[in-house]
């Protein structure tokens, strides 16, 4: 199962790098996270060389939005057991160590096993507007992989549900994710 979470890292001078990613779990080893990041990716470098990571269960869907369009100041917290840091608007978070690697030359395994994990608050659900705002996050992680015929079929079906149910935080995530998809491919959304 694909866990949409932000993957906290930091380098070794201590700077905490901010990065939506999809994390691989399993019920049958819950203990267990598989992160997959690109080459290159900050996130690579950070987790090889600190051996150490927080994964962050979040909905406020602004910070996957901001992630991917520059906007990275998120606040942050001390991580409890590992040196790193937290979201400070995480519904809970792992603190997590890397075990092993099986390497690839596009996108290496990094298996980590947990060492904590806190609570912090309820998490109540996703709207659909949500949902839209997630989905449309991965297509601008993915814009030099896909057609701009794809991008604006996907966009229009992710437009109805955000129309529907979207408050505040998900209308500016979403005007922020249309510009770069604006930007990147010329398409006027």
């Amino acid at each position: 199962m694909i866990q949409e979470t932000i993957v906290i890292t930091q380098n070794n001078s201590g700077i905490a790098h901010i990065a939506p990613m999809g994390v691989h779990t399993s019920a049958e080893t819950p203990d267990e996270f598989i992160i997959l990041p690109f080459r290159p990716s900050t996130t690579l470098n950070n987790l090889l060389d600190s051996k150490t990571a927080t994964v962050n269960c979040c909905d406020d869907v602004r910070v996957f939005a901001g992630c991917l369009t520059g906007r990275r100041g998120w606040p942050l917290k001390p991580a409890e057991r590992i040196n790193g840091q937290v979201l400070n608007c995480a519904l809970a978070h792992t603190e997590v160590e890397l075990i092993r690697i099986e390497d690839d030359e596009t996108r290496p395994k990094l298996f980590c096993k947990a060492v904590h994990t806190v609570n912090h608050a309820p998490f109540r659900g996703f709207n659909r507007a949500q949902y839209s705002v997630l989905e449309a996050a991965i297509l601008v992680s993915r814009l030099n992989m896909l057609s701009a015929e794809k991008i604006r079929n996907e966009i229009e079906y992710l437009r109805i549900g955000l129309e529907k149910t979207a408050g505040s935080r998900e209308l500016e995530a979403w005007s922020w994710l249309m510009t770069a998809i604006e930007n990147h491919t010329g398409i006027n959304l």
